[in-house]
């Protein structure tokens, strides 16, 4: 089996100051998650090693870098699911943790449970010795600017889907040397949320979904239209029903514009090793890695390549 890793760095109008930033942020990720699978690393390792990746970068909305809610506060969402298994865990709600994926893995390994969320997600995290980092380390200037730029909630919410003034949710997928898939999603939401708000990025089938029989899946976009159709059991559905990973990107995503009037993206791999970055919205940096071949773009029907040393 040919292993496979896809990352996206979150749908929205990416403005150019940020372009170059985001795309060689998704490279970069990409990469180190695919050296995972390399390895003979599996598709759970190899997820969570590229959405660190992410979550570390400041130019994405997720662990450092995250935008603020209408209290100024960092709230954190993020998934992560074995599709050998259908094992999940997530967070939702989580403050001043730098990597939420990590500590959403610890639920799905130690604890019975799927999801944590706010003050019991952070006690779990404390518990088991993931130290927490104070918000001002999470927050960059960039978006304080921001926040007080926009502190009406629903402005944001319009400015941020429609303008580039926005971040969004970062996701990988990937399939391993011996067949299995994996996702993982996370996000710091949308600026000026209210507090407690959670959007789709730690709902199982709809941020993130994977299923060693259909393949894997992580959402971004605006959370709510992606919750209302289950975007990533949407996609899978119509894997299931015979379309192309590609096909069934665009059909669901086309069906969340027309039913709900939202606008997000996705990216797919198949149990075959067949993969997507499909997107609605202006711009998606993405990036994805197979037999030493690292693809990317940024634009739409934008597909360039880059051969990886041996």
């Amino acid at each position: 089996m040919s292993a496979v890793l896809v990352v996206h760095g979150g749908a929205w109008a990416i403005p150019d100051e940020l372009a170059k930033a985001s795309v060689d942020g998704v490279k970069t990720a990409a990469c180190e998650g695919f050296s995972v699978l390399k390895r003979g690393g599996s598709a759970v390792d190899a997820v969570e090693v590229a959405v660190r990746a992410l979550e570390d970068n400041t130019v994405f909305d997720a662990g450092h870098g995250a935008v603020l809610n209408k209290d100024g506060e960092v709230e954190l969402d993020a998934i992560i699911m074995d599709g050998r298994t259908l094992a999940t865990g997530a967070v939702s709600s989580v403050k001043n943790i730098a990597n939420p994926v990590s500590l959403a893995r610890a639920v799905m390994e130690k604890t019975s449970h799927v999801m944590l969320t706010s003050q019991g997600a952070n006690l779990f995290a404390e518990s088991i010795g993931i130290s927490t980092v104070p918000t001002e380390t999470l927050v960059t200037e960039y978006e304080r600017r921001e926040w007080e730029k926009h502190k009406n909630y629903n402005t944001g919410v319009i400015e941020d889907f429609n303008t580039q003034w926005a971040h969004d949710t970062v996701g990988a997928v990937a399939l391993d040397s011996a067949g299995n898939v994996a996702c993982a999603t996370s996000t710091g939401g949308i600026r000026n949320k209210m507090v407690g708000r959670v959007g789709d990025s730690s709902i199982i089938g709809c941020g993130g979904y994977a299923d060693n029989f259909s393949g894997a899946v992580s959402c971004t976009g605006h959370g709510e239209s992606i919750l209302k159709v289950t975007l990533a059991r949407l996609i899978l559905s119509k894997i299931e029903q015979g379309k192309s990973v590609t096909e069934a990107s665009q059909m669901s995503l086309q069906h969340m514009g027309d039913r709900v009037k939202g606008a997000g993206g996705a990216i797919v791999v198949s149990p075959s090793g067949h993969w997507a970055a499909t997107f609605t919205t202006e711009r998606m940096a993405w990036a994805a890695v197979e037999q030493d071949v690292l693809w990317y773009g940024l634009d739409p029907g934008e597909r360039l390549k880059e051969q990886l040393p041996q």
